[in-house]
């Protein structure tokens, strides 16, 4: 009989769609539709990076997801406002007058789909044995990239081959909501105290975060989410760089969007495969290690078109790697308790490095072109690489043999 107590990795995918394809539906499918309606590049730009604004900051309010409602609750309550956010963001007409509408309902469904998350991740934790959370993990975030693809791709055709563009995001919302029925197939974790005071319930979260970061293994998962290790940065300016291999809009979009979606979500579920045979902070090092060794192969490769989908649709394959290698770290160095505030602080840590190295590669290929782009990105990949295995090596501590069993 299986156990009560765990869940099978593929409901995570499952549970987490939503996440994604909220992403992929305003990135892709509406962008798309609002500079077609005449909407600027700008104001588009601009509508996105609103939607980053409470995946930025959601360590903030993560308390809150583990200190008051059941992890179950919390998932139903996100995905109805998500599900209805979708739908509102392709209803709200596609024109610059409707903007600021826009603005008010993506902030708001984007602050809804960081609780769902932070139920999905609890439920991760507590419902997945140790020696299952690579496998967990690749499953999960390949949901995540899998959910991008779903908003992205298949909303944008439905926007253009439906009848009305509104009818893409209700489909997709319908999609996100009937995600709910995965909740059956996952146990629930234990719920706060209903008799202890909210403020102590938020003293043991804060002691809970303090006991991951003061102990060797939460200190180096959290180095190693830190530093430039596998953030696949410059896979945010393949389209921008594509005219120096002499790719096509066609090319790139075929290869950066549905090909990479899907070769990334495959490197997810080989990443968190992997990252349970082996240590997984060794696993996230050595598939950083990869993706700076496929840059530097891209860096002297001809500059040919076939040379642009080789190399970006290998590079797409290794960030699948990287991910589900962060969630396998993250997964092993938190333990149980405050999952959703643990986990998200570790995310958090994990965007910064993403966030300065495409300021890193834009500035590089500006002063040395594509190839230096990709050179400096490998080489502060590499470093980044020996500084932790200095640090890794300065704390370890020696401990006697354990004693052989009779």
């Amino acid at each position: 009989m299986s156990d009560p107590r765990r869940a099978h990795p593929i409901v995570f995918l499952v549970l987490i769609l939503p996440f994604g394809a909220m992403s992929g539906y305003l990135t892709v499918a509406v962008a798309y539709l609002l500079t077609k309606s005449g909407v600027s590049v700008e104001q588009v730009a601009e509508l996105v990076a609103v939607s980053f604004i409470p995946q930025t900051w959601k360590f903030l309010w993560a308390p809150i997801a583990d200190t008051t409602l059941n992890r179950k609750t919390w998932y139903v309550l996100a995905a109805i406002v998500s599900a209805a956010g979708i739908y509102l963001t392709g209803a709200v007409p596609a024109t610059g007058g409707y903007i600021d509408v826009l603005y008010g309902v993506v902030l708001v469904s984007n602050v809804a789909v960081t609780f769902l998350a932070m139920a999905v991740e609890s439920l991760m934790v507590y419902g997945t044995p140790p020696e299952e959370k690579g496998r967990a993990a690749g499953w999960f975030q390949a949901g995540n990239l899998g959910g991008g693809g779903l908003g992205g791709g298949a909303g944008l055709w439905m926007a253009e081959n439906l009848p009305a563009p509104w009818m893409a995001g209700a489909v997709l919302a319908v999609t996100c909501a009937l995600c709910i029925v995965a909740l059956a197939f996952v146990p629930e974790p234990p719920a706060p105290s209903r008799t202890e005071r909210y403020w102590r319930r938020i003293v043991d979260v804060v002691s809970d975060l303090w006991q991951v970061a003061r102990a060797r293994p939460g200190l180096l998962a959290l180095l190693i989410c830190f530093l430039p290790i596998g953030t696949g940065a410059v896979s945010g300016l393949w389209s921008a760089v594509a005219d120096d291999w002499h790719a096509s809009a066609d090319t790139v979009a075929l290869v950066t969007g549905v090909i990479g979606g899907l070769v990334s979500a495959i490197g997810c579920l080989v990443g968190g495969y992997l990252c349970d045979r082996m240590d997984r902070k060794t696993a996230y090092a050595l598939y950083g290690l990869l993706q700076a060794v496929c840059a530097i192969g891209m860096a002297i490769a001809p500059r040919t078109e076939a040379m642009y989908i080789v190399f970006t649709t290998v590079y797409a394959f290794i960030s699948g790697l990287t991910y589900a290698g962060f969630s396998a770290v993250v997964l092993d160095a938190i333990g149980l308790g405050a999952a959703a505030t643990k986990y998200n602080l570790f995310a958090s840590l994990s965007n910064m490095p993403i966030a300065y190295m495409t300021l890193v590669a834009g500035w590089a290929h500006t002063r040395w072109g594509p190839t230096g782009m990709l050179a400096t990105e490998a080489v502060i990949c590499i470093l980044a690489i020996l500084v932790f295995v200095v640090i890794a090596r300065m704390t370890r501590t020696h401990r006697p043999a354990a004693p052989q069993r009779v």
